[in-house]
């Protein structure tokens, strides 16, 4: 743990400055401020010209909404349901990996925040924290993003701590058989193994505040696959995450997906489809969720948009799965335009980093607080008294795009 008085200015000095954010924009540029450049681009980066990952908030824009005045909005209740699971807004916690390099609480911060929010939080297999230490903050629902890694005792051996640690769904990510180029990366140093510029050891010295804490912090790990690395000490992170890496299998298939989902015999969400095909396959072996998503843009990029490919998802799977849309949502409007063509809920990862990089467990606060006026606000402008009544009627592609 930081030191106590490191603790307590870095908090007085986040509660100012997150005082005066407005919207997930502000949280942004004060992550960048706060967090040295190889962490901030590693998390605000994607593939290639980044093209998908402009889209991905940029095609909000291309819908407008078609509001009904004079209704009675004195009550407006942003609650819905996942796979059976009440959260009282509808924004997910993406899963997310090493998000202590944003703050030395990483996933315990954010987890914690999640409970409070009422909502699910996702964590990932790359996480820095472990599935039970997660568990014993966060009470409230949980799932587990996972890979089908070549090591299929790793698999299992996974699962069977989710059971143990009573999270409620797996998540499956579908869509990295490999990373993408992410070149912001490269020109950081953010390499495995790294390799740091002399402006990126600069930026370290320039963000004194993230070092201090980084540097008293307990050790950097990826916690829940360290025990498997016998050769080095658990944490070596250049070692743990070679091993993560060389886990990925590129022989996997829709075979392989099924028998994940016999094994877990629970909720199940399946992430990264982006057609129709692959909607159809993943509720054919038993997925009860489709996560709409191109990872954020950083893997193919020229990928379609989640909010462009969601309407035709829905209509392929109809009633037969959940459809939660992942990808460039920043804004009360955007999760409202997803529900409208057809999501049940829209997930979020940068939003709440930004959030976690501005000012750790309260940044996390304040970037789900936001979200919810947000959405309460425009329901409520929209003339829409809960989510159910967030149809196809309220919104229309702009004429002209």
């Amino acid at each position: 743990m930081t030191s106590p008085t490191l603790q307590a200015f870095e908090k007085r000095l986040s509660d100012w400055y997150l005082q005066r954010c407005q919207n997930i924009a502000d949280l942004r540029r004060l992550a960048r401020w706060r967090v040295p450049a190889p962490m901030f681009h590693y998390l605000d980066g994607a593939a290639e010209d980044e093209i998908t990952y402009r889209r991905n908030s940029s095609d909000f824009d291309h819908l407008e909404f078609l509001p009904r005045n004079l209704v009675d909005i004195s009550q407006i209740d942003p609650a819905t349901t996942v796979m059976g699971q009440r959260i009282e807004m509808p924004v997910i916690f993406a899963p997310t990996g090493m998000s202590r390099m944003f703050h030395w609480e990483g996933e315990l911060a954010v987890a914690r925040a999640a409970a409070r929010a009422g909502t699910i939080y996702s964590l990932s297999t790359v996480g820095t924290h472990s599935i039970e230490e997660v568990a014993a903050v966060n009470a409230g629902p949980k799932w587990f993003q996972i890979y089908v890694f070549k090591d299929r005792g790793l698999v299992t051996e996974f699962i069977q701590r989710c059971k143990a640690a009573q999270y409620h769904a797996l998540c499956l990510t579908i869509d990295l058989p490999l990373t993408g180029k992410r070149e912001r990366d490269f020109r950081t140093g953010m390499t495995l193994p790294p390799s740091f510029t002399l402006r990126s050891w600069l930026d370290f010295f320039l963000h004194p505040v993230w070092s201090a804490t980084y540097v008293t912090a307990p050790p950097f790990s990826m916690a829940n696959v360290a025990h498997r690395v016998k050769t080095v000490s658990k944490d070596n992170v250049e070692t743990l995450m070679s091993y993560i890496g060389n886990q990925f299998d590129r022989t996997v298939t829709w075979e392989d997906a099924g028998a994940m989902v016999k094994e877990w015999g629970g909720p199940f969400a399946v992430k990264g489809i982006l057609n129709v095909d692959d909607a159809r396959r993943a509720v054919d072996i038993g997925a009860q969720c489709l996560i709409v998503s191109n990872h954020g843009g950083r893997q193919l990029d020229h990928s379609p948009t989640p909010i462009d490919v969601l309407p035709e998802i829905v209509a392929a799977v109809g009633d037969r799965a959940e459809v939660i849309l992942d990808g460039g949502v920043r804004r009360g409007t955007d999760v409202l335009k997803a529900l409208a063509l057809g999501a049940r809920a829209c997930m979020t990862g940068r939003a709440y980093l930004y959030g976690l990089g501005a000012g750790g467990e309260a940044g996390v606060d304040k970037a789900m607080q936001i979200l919810h006026d947000e959405i309460v606000r425009d329901m409520a402008l929209l003339g829409t008294r809960n989510v159910a009544e967030i149809t196809s009627q309220y919104v229309r592609r702009r004429r002209g795009v």
